[in-house]
């Protein structure tokens, strides 16, 4: 029998492997449907969908290994890291997705969930004013006027995978839709700010650096509340507080 094993389990999801197949359990079946929707539309390599009986989605797994892991030195050469880039180039230049994502969301909201988050941090003590103001003033450069592109939302190191300098597949496509481009790339570099050279020039286009920076911040001060609500951890090493004090 093949060894099971849990990926991700908290109040929303979660996932376990079994032997080469992954299944996707999720509270919220409208995210199953983006992510197996935004599969069969993305111009990149994807899992292969098996079979989905509701709340079950099943899944291949893709070739090779993670890109890398937040908190850990990634031990892909610049060439993968490049090869990244190229790939969400292809995705953002695809033709647009019929529903926004999760990097698709308003500026107005955006900024109230910034302003709501920044708060909670430093009433409850978690960051100290200093560190949680000087990064709100870093985030303000990602709140601008953006052309839609094909997102992936939640472009994370860890979903994307690699064999040597190429790219074997990119999972987890649930927060997928109409975004910010440089959502992705920040998303993707957080926490590794030396590999970001390679990915912009895999990308091949002009960006901004400093929105980059800016989303690096933004999504830090994000998630905080959730991480620690859902049993992650933040202040571990080289993770989103890191992330936070980087820009100090």
């Amino acid at each position: 029998m093949d060894e099971v094993k849990m990926i991700v389990a908290h109040s929303e999801r979660a996932t376990l492997r079994v032997g080469d197949v992954f299944l996707k359990v999720d509270a919220d079946q409208a995210r199953i449907d983006v992510e197996v929707e935004a599969m069969a539309l993305a111009p990149v390599p994807t899992p292969k969908v098996l079979w989905r009986k509701p709340p079950v989605l099943a899944i291949a797994a893709v070739p090779g290994t993670a890109l890398g892991r937040l908190g850990e030195p990634s031990t892909a050469s610049p060439a993968a890291w490049a090869a990244a880039g190229a790939a969400i180039r292809r995705l953002h230049d695809a033709p647009l997705p019929p529903r926004p994502g999760r990097a698709g969301r308003g500026l107005d909201e955006w900024a109230a969930d910034l302003d709501g988050e920044c708060e909670w941090l430093v009433t409850n003590g978690v960051l100290p004013a200093d560190l949680v103001t000087r990064n709100r003033e870093v985030a303000e450069a990602a709140l601008r006027p953006w052309a839609p592109v094909f997102t992936h939302g939640d472009l994370q190191i860890a979903h994307v995978f690699v064999d040597g300098d190429g790219i074997t597949g990119i999972i987890d496509w649930s927060e997928a839709g109409q975004g910010d481009a440089l959502f992705d790339l920040a998303t993707l570099t957080l926490g590794h700010e030396e590999h970001l050279g390679d990915v912009v020039a895999g990308y091949g286009t002009d960006v901004d650096l400093d929105v980059i920076r800016a989303w690096w911040s933004l999504r830090s001060l994000l998630v905080v509340r959730w991480l620690v609500e859902h049993g992650f951890d933040p202040f571990a090493p080289g993770c989103e507080i890191d992330v936070l004090r980087s820009r100090l």
